[in-house]
């Protein structure tokens, strides 16, 4: 029986069947995906096989589909491993806030970085627009003129008082969206008003059984009235140069890397370097100074646990 994982408690799963069941679900016997070292073989938004238990309500996974893409983070336990955010997105979210709390514009680009690597378009959401003071809608209109400037697209909202619902509605329909952000920026807020009742499809399923559940944190799917589907994250903790080389950085600023094709030299690092086509655009001001202040935090960052402090979601 063919299925979707739809959340992941990080010993039970959540499949829904292509006929609309639900089962909990467990990973059959040393079942490992080959060649990624990682805490969770299977993630939400895996498409998986499952043999149903005689109770109908359990099942076991013993197959996996092959995957699209994937998006992972540092494990919170063992660093030499990773965590499977989710699989087979189409687009991520990174919802954002100018105040009330300030979102960084590092954080911020530490996530376009990591989504870059998996090749994974963003779409930013600056949100509580309706409690900016002058200077904070100023400092709004320059952050979105310069991640629009970089391609990313940009939406501003209030989730709570439901202005700009409609647009960011229409720009998941038929989609699978990864939700991320910091801690109070309006995720929960926003979900709610995508999808009444969101905790109803899943209610059912008690876990009961599971002692560990409630020191898990979990990702998990919801269902878009008008089509598509919404993964919401606990967290996004580790983003960043995990898995990632560190002569690769420069790859995932779009505008870095496109300047630094220019460089004098290949091997260009962008930091000292004489003919650093880079260097001159941050003078000149073709480079905004915050991403370049991201790039450089990303290229020293050799210990990733000063970024994972306080960026719970």
């Amino acid at each position: 029986m063919q299925g979707l994982v739809i959340k992941n408690t990080g010993s039970w799963y959540v499949v829904r069947t292509d006929d609309g069941q639900l089962f909990e679900c467990k990973v059959k016997g040393n079942f490992r995906l080959r060649g990624i070292r990682s805490t969770n073989p299977v993630a939400v938004g895996d498409q998986v096989h499952i043999i149903p238990g005689e109770d109908g309500v359990t099942a076991l996974i013993d197959d996996i589909g092959e995957r699209r893409n994937y998006i992972i983070r540092r494990a919170s336990n063992l660093s030499k491993q990773s965590h499977i955010i989710a699989a087979n997105i189409d687009q991520a979210v990174l919802m954002v806030t100018v105040s009330h709390p300030e979102t960084s514009t590092t954080f911020i680009d530490r996530f376009l970085a990591s989504a870059e690597a998996y090749r994974i378009p963003v779409l930013l959401l600056f949100n509580k627009t309706d409690l900016y003071n002058e200077d904070e809608q100023e400092q709004l209109d320059a952050l979105t003129a310069l991640y629009q400037g970089i391609g990313y697209p940009c939406l501003r909202l209030s989730a709570k008082k439901g202005f700009g619902i409609d647009d960011v509605r229409q720009q998941l329909e038929h989609k699978t969206s990864l939700l991320s952000g910091n801690s109070g920026v309006g995720k929960s807020t926003l979900l709610n008003a995508l999808v009444p009742n969101a905790d109803v499809k899943t209610a059912e399923l008690s876990m009961a059984h599971d002692a560990g559940m409630h020191t898990t944190t979990f990702s998990q799917m919801f269902f878009l009235p008008s089509g598509g589907g919404l993964i919401d994250t606990p967290g996004i903790r580790g983003f960043g140069t995990f898995d990632m080389e560190r002569e690769e950085v420069s790859h995932y600023f779009r505008e870095i890397f496109q300047t630094g094709r220019m460089c004098r030299f290949g091997n260009c690092t962008h930091t000292h370097e004489p003919g650093c086509a880079v260097l001159k655009a941050l003078e000149d001001g073709g480079i905004a100074p915050s991403r370049y202040t991201s790039y450089l935090s990303m290229l020293d960052d050799h210990d990733e646990d000063k970024y994972r402090r306080g960026h719970g979601g």
